[in-house]
């Protein structure tokens, strides 16, 4: 996880803490309403909107946390975390990751956005730096390796949208992994949701093998 992605994810989890204790007894009821555990969380993040990634630290907030003293300690906390960050959740609605979803990629249906990213870049998918060859060998190059378990691409979506691509290619010993954020997506937070979500996808396709992330800043 990234330096960035660590202070996000704590400062939407810290936020979410103190309106949870701003508004305790709404939250109560939510809780107490809800069916199971799922169901509360969404319940907590419909209510505060807030990320899921917040609802959940509020379902699991223990007593002690509603003393004063922690009730201080959350707000000092998260003026700190603003401080280092100059957007908001609301801003970049989209780094929360709730609404995004990862997919393998599909040669015939996802050729589309592998174009207009080699279009942008003009580098080779197989992340070697050199310059992009044909598509369409490009993309049956990527299919074979994927197949012999040497690579994963995924598509990023935000329900039916296709918002990005997960690129990941095992080399000695590592898994090169780029993202790339469509233009019309960027500056929202999906590159930021995109490695969240990645990393468990990575995770599972090649277990205890070291990630190292590549992304362009404007995602």
């Amino acid at each position: 996880m990234t330096d960035l992605d660590q202070t996000t994810a704590r400062r939407d989890i810290t936020d979410a803490l103190i309106t949870a204790l701003e508004r305790r007894h709404e939250v109560l009821d939510a809780v107490v309403d809800a069916e199971n555990r799922a169901a509360a969380v969404d319940a907590i993040a419909t209510l505060l909107g807030k990320s899921k990634l917040g609802a959940e630290a509020v379902l699991g907030m223990s007593f002690y946390q509603l003393t004063k003293d922690q009730r201080r300690r959350n707000q000092a906390e998260l003026d700190d975390l603003n401080s280092a960050l100059t957007f908001t959740l609301a801003e970049r609605p989209a780094s929360s990751g709730d609404t995004l979803d990862l997919r393998p990629f599909s040669p015939d249906s996802d050729a589309d956005l592998f174009k207009v990213r080699t279009d942008e870049q003009g580098i080779a998918g197989d992340g070697s730096g050199a310059p992009a060859g044909d598509l369409d060998t490009e993309i049956a190059a990527a299919a074979h390796r994927v197949d012999d378990e040497e690579a994963v691409w995924l598509v990023a979506t935000e329900q039916s949208a296709k918002v990005g691509l997960v690129m990941a290619e095992l080399h000695d010993g590592e898994v090169d992994v780029r993202i790339w954020i469509t233009p019309d997506r960027r500056k929202q937070g999906y590159g930021m949701a995109t490695l969240r979500k990645s990393r468990s996808e990575m995770a599972a396709y090649f277990p205890g093998v070291p990630m190292v992330v590549r992304g362009p800043s404007g995602a």
